[in-house]
C-alpha cells in the first residue's frame, strides 16, 4: 500500500471514528459507566439503568386534593422522593433532600417530596415544622397508586428523572443526598442532561 493511500485510510477511519462518537454523544449523552464509577457510601445502593425508562406513575395530589402530575416538571433533572411519616429513614433523610432543594432547587432542578399512603396532613406539617423543613412541597398519594404504578416496593425510593420526566436510577432505602458523593453525582445528571 502507499504512503497516500495508508494516509487516506487513516484520515477516512478518524473521520468515522468522531462521527461514530458524534452520532453516540448526540444519542446518549449521559455516560451510565462513568456515573456507576462514581458511586461511594450510600450512593452505592443507586441502580444507574441502561438507558432511560419510563415512571409508571405520574399523577398525585397537593394538600388540598387538587390533581398533579410530574409532567409540570419536564424540562428540569427531578429527585423524586416517595416517603411517609412512619418510616424512620425517610425522616432522616428529609434534611438532605432538603438542603439539596434549598441550595440546588430551580430551573434546572427540583426535589419532588411525595408521601405515600396513610399519612395525615396534621402529621407531615407537625414532621416538616419539627425538622425545619420550608423548601420541600407537601405532596401526597393517599392510595399509593402513584407509588404501585412506579414499582415502589417499600420506603424511601428516591428516583433520578431526566429533564423528559424518564427514570435514569433509583435508589431503595435511606440515604445521605447531602454528601459530597451524592452531589457530584447529582451535578454530572444535571450537567449532562440535554434542554429539553
Amino acid at each position: 500500500m502507499t504512503l497516500r493511500r495508508r494516509s487516506l485510510m487513516a484520515t477516512l477511519g478518524l473521520a468515522l471514528f468522531y462521527s461514530a462518537v458524534g452520532l453516540s454523544a448526540n444519542a446518549d449523552p449521559l455516560d451510565v459507566d462513568a456515573l456507576r464509577e462514581m458511586r461511594e457510601g450510600d450512593m452505592r445502593k443507586l441502580v444507574i439503568h441502561d438507558a432511560p425508562m419510563p415512571l409508571g406513575g405520574r399523577e398525585f395530589t397537593d394538600p388540598s386534593g387538587a390533581n398533579l402530575s410530574l409532567a409540570a416538571y419536564e424540562g428540569q433533572v427531578v429527585l423524586l422522593n416517595f416517603w411517609a411519616t412512619w418510616c424512620a429513614p425517610c425522616r432522616e433523610e428529609m434534611p438532605d433532600l432538603e438542603a439539596l432543594q434549598l441550595e440546588w432547587g430551580g430551573e434546572d432542578f427540583q426535589v419532588v417530596t411525595i408521601a405515600t399512603g396513610r399519612n395525615s396532613l396534621p402529621g407531615i406539617k407537625a414532621f416538616f415544622a419539627e425538622v425545619g423543613i420550608e423548601a420541600l412541597p407537601i405532596l401526597l398519594d393517599p392510595r399509593g397508586q402513584m407509588a404501585r404504578a412506579s414499582g415502589v416496593l417499600g420506603l424511601p425510593v428516591t428516583v433520578i428523572l431526566d429533564r423528559e420526566g424518564m427514570e435514569i436510577g433509583r435508589l431503595q432505602g435511606g440515604a445521605h443526598w447531602n454528601t459530597e458523593n451524592a452531589r457530584a453525582i447529582l451535578s454530572e445528571v444535571i450537567a449532562n442532561q440535554p434542554d429539553a
